[in-house]
């Protein structure tokens, strides 16, 4: 599997381009962290206060339903970041894709090939991971496209549209294309083309309709997977469950309360 990784360097040539750690998700995660904590506290004062409230006159029972309802914030940020680490992993280690944060972002292909793309989504590269080296640098090959701005998938055949000097306009969410290309994933080759009239007869020759659409688009089709949804879906549910269980308790202390207050005051005596 190919780490995230962060292309450096100048314009690329035949030399191999050199890669860093990305750590864009670090970032992203100490923001996140900040802000769920902060929503996280915003939410135990307002539900701690709130069961204060509806529990009065409930007993000892009162201090335990008031300290467990401004914890349930808490619990809930810890279980996103727990389920965040499982999601990640399983993505990384058997998906081979992102864990779906930070500035790189990648995904395979059912033809064994892969999309990724750093920093900006505008364009990106495509490769074979099994011609790259394992310590996730990406290498000008005759198997790898870089700059890649439009893309079809067609089996075992890739058309696609690239910007040849696309390093010099990363963040300017450039459209520009000047060069066009084929590549054959069983042949591991790319043949370029001048222009999109001549890729699309060779698609036509091929007997594929050329329907080129922004790399981004397509890279979202093969990224988000039945795992993403039933994640997401977990990572709702889950807290949903928790937060039913504590309305529940808490409404039943209050019922105790109002059907048997001689009960209550009983248990607020020392």
């Amino acid at each position: 599997m190919l780490p995230i990784t962060r292309l450096c360097g100048g314009l690329p040539s035949g030399s191999e381009l050199g890669t860093l750690t990305d750590m864009g998700i670090m970032v992203v995660l100490m923001a996140y962290a900040v802000a769920l904590t902060v929503a996280a506290s915003v939410g135990a004062v307002l539900l701690g206060t709130l069961v204060y409230v509806l529990t009065r006159k409930s007993g000892r029972r009162r201090k335990r339903a008031v300290v467990a309802s401004a914890l349930f914030p808490f619990m809930c940020v810890l279980f996103a970041g727990a389920w965040f680490v499982v999601y990640a992993s399983i993505n990384s280690l058997v998906f081979d894709r992102d864990p779906g944060l930070g500035d790189g972002w990648q995904t395979p292909l059912p033809n064994g090939y892969a999309l990724m793309m750093i920093d900006t989504t505008d364009q990106g590269t495509v490769y074979n991971p099994k011609t790259q080296g394992k310590d996730g640098s990406i290498s000008l090959r005759d198997d790898a496209v870089f700059g890649v701005r439009q893309l079809q998938v067609s089996q075992s055949l890739i058309f696609g549209a690239r910007d040849v000097g696309y390093f010099g306009r990363i963040g300017q969410e450039s459209k520009f294309v000047d060069s066009y290309f084929e590549l054959q994933t069983k042949q591991n080759k790319v043949i370029e083309f001048k222009s999109l009239e001549d890729l699309r007869n060779r698609a036509s020759s091929e007997g594929v309709t050329l329907n080129l659409r922004p790399f981004e688009a397509v890279f979202g089709d093969y990224r988000t997977t039945w795992f993403d949804y039933i994640s997401g879906l977990i990572l709702i549910v889950v807290p949903l469950i928790g937060f039913g269980l504590l309305v529940r308790w808490v409404w039943t202390i209050r019922r105790v309360r109002e059907d048997s207050p001689h009960l209550a005051t009983l248990e607020e005596t020392p």
